[in-house]
């Protein structure tokens, strides 16, 4: 038996004559979870999309238990056993949940589709994992995190000796987080070797066995983790001590700037006689349960749901914001939460993605459009907000998760909005990524902005807040101010309305 399941050596990888890729290398050992951490754009993604075969490296070699390799493209990777869920779902939501995972493999009975096998071996997978879903279900009635679940559960149902996991626990609960920890113990006890990607440090402790940090392309190190600390991974990933994880609170609130009475949603998920205040120059976090309805409110406010009930006052003055266009020119942004899906236009470019929302600014006299200026405000934005890629010209598609965030928010920013509405806005975002997203949000709280941030992560809402609004069941729970209250306070009026605790998905 060889010491390592997988072996990566000399891996090295070009774009536009832009080295993303140079001379890294990872070794995994069989029954062990390997994490691979890094800034966004360090490597990461690249890396293993030129192991599965989707981009073909320009030096190095591939090794699985002890033979070269080179995948021609994920299929070929998935018959030799190796596997990966990908951070941003790609599935068949119009199918059934055993139509997903067995896509492409169908069991037939001569020339049909043997269904009642292909149910049986679902729910045995399941059984296997400890997940209580019906196979034969829709995936269009699921949530992001039970879709997330099953695409696990299909990786596994390869029978894969490496497993690649990019940012898994990304749209999972505390309690699905758990459950895809066992499961992932399970499978090392069974000599599988794990690939993990997080930017999540307690997840990165909890699970891993040995860690491998890149940094602007190159290989830094690889340790164990009884060897590391979460102040050496940082320095290893960003180059230099970050020893404050958040920036301090510059911006003062002051006038009340918008005030919301009574909202409600015409149609389900529904939220429910919602009522505050949000002060110019505040940070206002909104926290609670999955299924809260937290992101339900700020689509509500953006004009993306319709209301069955409730009115919006701006500095004293009824607005209306029932369309999302009539939420632009009222000033509002909206950075939603699945980026892939409702932010961003994969194959454009990185000019087309900054300026869409703001596209009617750069018309001419005869409509022409100002293309030299989108190209420079572009390149403004991609300065200010450090954006790594090789031009403006790149398509959108091809940058890591982080970047691509970073353009959303600039795109909105380029709006000169007088009112942010960031749903998860650090969503698989790293952590030296991080600190400048908080600090930006800060930034523009003291310029005078007012700010709502929708975030799972309890640290980040009391980190940068000035006030927490706590969501329950489609209800207002209450509002604490930041600096007097704890996770426990927030944890128990996230609680408050729910009938019972089969209501509570945690």
């Amino acid at each position: 038996m060889h010491d390592y399941l997988l072996s990566i050596e000399g891996l090295c990888k070009s774009f536009s004559g832009i080295k993303v890729l140079d001379n890294v290398r990872l070794s995994v050992r069989p029954g062990s979870v390997h994490s691979l951490m890094g800034e966004n754009g360090a490597g990461k993604s690249t890396m293993m999309k030129c192991l599965f075969g989707i981009y073909r490296q320009d030096l190095g070699r591939f090794f699985l238990e002890g033979k070269e390799f080179n995948f021609i493209d994920p299929k070929h990777a998935l018959e030799n056993g190796v596997s990966m869920v990908h951070q941003e779902l790609n599935q068949v939501t119009q199918r059934t949940i055993s139509d997903n995972i067995w896509l492409g493999r169908y069991p037939t009975r001569g020339p049909f589709v043997d269904e009642k096998t292909m149910y049986r071996a679902s729910k045995a997978l399941f059984k296997r994992l400890g997940i209580s879903l019906d196979p034969g279900l829709k995936l269009d009635t699921l949530s992001v995190s039970q879709r997330q679940m099953v695409e696990i559960a299909k990786a596994v149902s390869y029978e894969a000796r490496i497993i690649v996991l990019d940012e898994p626990t990304s749209s999972l609960t505390d309690n699905e987080v758990k459950m895809l920890f066992d499961m992932i113990r399970v499978l090392r006890d069974q000599g599988v070797g794990i690939i993990y990607i997080s930017h999540k440090m307690d997840e990165i402790f909890e699970v891993s066995d040995e860690v491998t940090v890149l940094r602007d392309g190159q290989y830094i190190g690889t340790e164990a983790i009884e060897n590391l600390s979460l102040e050496k991974i940082v320095n290893m990933m960003v180059g230099r001590d970050l020893s404050h994880r958040f920036p301090p609170r510059t911006n003062a609130p002051g006038a009340v700037h918008m005030k919301v009475s009574n909202l409600a949603t015409k149609y389900p998920p529904f939220i429910r006689d919602v009522s505050f205040e949000l002060r110019r120059g505040e940070i206002l976090g909104i926290a609670g349960l999955v299924g809260a309805g937290r992101t339900e409110l700020v689509e509500s406010l953006f004009g993306a749901r319709t209301l069955k009930s409730g009115e919006i006052y701006i500095d004293g003055r009824k607005t209306d914001n029932n369309t999302a266009q009539k939420s632009i020119n009222n000033r509002f942004a909206l950075l939603t939460e699945e980026r892939r899906s409702t932010g961003l236009y994969p194959v454009a470019d990185i000019t087309f993605n900054s300026t869409i929302a703001n596209v009617k600014s750069y018309r001419g006299a005869i409509g022409l459009l100002d293309d030299r200026g989108m190209v420079r405000d572009t390149e403004t934005q991609i300065g200010n907000m450090r954006i790594k890629t090789p031009s403006y010209r790149e398509q959108i598609r091809n940058l890591s998760g982080g970047n691509q965030q970073k353009v959303v928010i600039g795109r909105w920013l380029l709006t000169d909005p007088d009112i942010l509405l960031l749903d998860e806005p650090t969503r698989g975002i790293d952590v030296g990524a991080k600190f400048e997203i908080y600090q930006l949000i800060i930034n523009l709280a003291r310029d005078g902005k007012s700010v709502i941030m929708v975030s799972s992560e309890m640290p980040e809402l009391i980190g940068i807040t000035n006030r927490i609004m706590v969501m329950s069941n489609g209800r207002m729970a209450g509002i604490v101010e930041t600096e007097k209250t704890n996770q426990t306070e927030i944890f128990n009026l996230a609680m408050k309305y729910l009938i019972n605790s089969a209501e509570a998905v945690i």
